[in-house]
C-alpha cells in the first residue's frame, strides 16, 4: 500500500471521517454527476450524447493537462485498467438510458457500488469506519437500491435497463477502488483525473458512434462541453476527496447524487419517483448526515 494510502487509512482518534470542506467537494461532486446523467437521458439519441459528454471531457481534460504536474510511474498500471473500466461504464450507462428512465437506471447503478466499494476497500486499504459510518453507507445503499424498486415491475425495455445498470454497479465499484489507489499513487489527482477521461476515447467513442458520426452543430458542442465539464469535475472532486479519506464513505456521499439526480429528472424530465421514491430520497439524505457525523 502507497505511503498516501497508508496515511488516509490510519487517521483516528476523534477526528470525523469526512471533514467539513471533504463532505461539500463530495457533494458538489454528486450534483455535478447528477447534471451530466440527466442530460444524457434527456437527450433523443443517447449513445450520441455521451459521446458528446466524453468527447468534451477529453477536450477539457487535453487543455488542463499541459498545466497539471506529471503523473508518477506507480500510477501508470491503475491508469491503464481505470481506461479499460471506464470504456465498459460509459458504454453501460448509455446502454442503459437507452432502455430506462434516469429514475429507474441511475439508483440501480449507483446503489449496490458504494456497499462493493467499501468492503474492497477495506482488504486492499485497511481502511476501519465506526460504527456510524458504515450505518451511513448501509442508509445510502438501502435508500438507492429501494429507489429501483418498482423496476421489478417493469416492462421488458426497463428489465434490460436493470441489467445493464447492475453489471454497471459491479464496474463503478471496481473503478472507484482502481481509482482510488491510482490517485493516490499519482502525486496530482486532478492530473490522474483528466488522464483517466483520456485515455478510454480511442475505444469508447467509435463504440459510442458506431458509424454514424456527424459533425456536431453548435448547441451540442456546447452540451458536450457542459457536460464533460460537469462528469470531469464530478470526479476530480470524488479522487480528490479519496486522498483526503478513507475510500468508503466517501464512495457511499457520492451516491447522494441519486438524490439529485431524483429531483433534476422530476423538474426536467417529467419523471415520477412517487411516495417510494421521495421516502428513498430521506434515507439518502439520513445516509449522508451519518457519514459526516461519523
Amino acid at each position: 500500500m502507497s505511503s498516501a494510502a497508508t496515511r488516509v487509512a490510519c487517521r483516528g482518534g476523534d477526528r470525523p471521517v469526512l471533514s467539513g470542506t471533504v463532505f461539500a467537494v463530495v457533494l458538489l461532486g454528486a450534483a455535478l454527476h447528477a447534471a451530466w446523467n440527466v442530460t444524457v437521458r434527456g437527450a433523443a439519441d443517447r449513445r450520441r450524447e455521451m459521446a458528446l459528454v466524453v468527447g468534451g471531457a477529453g477536450v477539457i481534460s487535453a487543455a488542463l493537462l499541459p498545466f497539471l504536474p506529471g503523473i508518477r510511474a506507480e500510477a501508470i498500471p491503475f491508469l491503464v485498467a481505470s481506461g479499460l473500466l471506464h470504456v465498459i461504464y460509459f458504454a453501460l450507462v448509455a446502454e442503459a438510458y437507452a432502455h430506462g428512465a434516469v429514475a429507474l437506471a441511475y439508483p440501480v447503478m449507483r446503489g449496490a457500488a458504494p456497499a462493493l466499494s467499501a468492503l474492497v476497500a477495506s482488504l486492499v486499504f485497511a481502511e476501519a469506519l465506526p460504527l456510524l459510518g458504515w450505518l451511513g453507507v448501509a442508509a445510502v445503499c438501502g435508500g438507492v437500491l429501494l429507489l429501483a424498486r418498482r423496476g421489478r415491475q417493469g416492462t421488458a425495455d426497463e428489465a434490460k435497463a436493470i441489467r445493464f445498470a447492475l453489471v454497471n454497479a459491479l464496474v463503478i465499484a471496481a473503478y472507484t477502488v482502481v481509482d482510488a489507489a491510482g490517485a493516490r499513487a499519482s502525486g496530482s489527482p486532478l492530473a490522474y483525473t483528466a488522464w483517466s477521461f483520456l485515455a478510454p476515447l480511442p475505444v469508447l467513442l467509435p463504440w459510442l458512434l458506431r458509424g454514424r458520426a456527424a459533425p456536431p452543430r453548435a448547441a451540442e458542442i456546447a452540451r458536450g462541453l457542459g457536460g464533460g465539464a460537469c462528469t470531469l469535475g464530478a470526479y476530480a472532486a470524488a479522487l480528490w476527496a479519496m486522498t483526503q479519506a478513507p475510500v468508503a464513505p466517501v464512495a457511499a456521499l457520492r451516491e447522494t447524487s441519486t438524490l439529485f439526480g431524483l429531483v433534476l429528472a422530476r423538474v426536467l424530465l417529467g419523471e415520477r419517483p412517487g411516495a417510494v421514491g421521495w421516502i428513498a430520497a430521506g434515507a439518502i439524505a439520513a445516509g449522508a448526515a451519518l457519514l459526516r457525523l461519523a
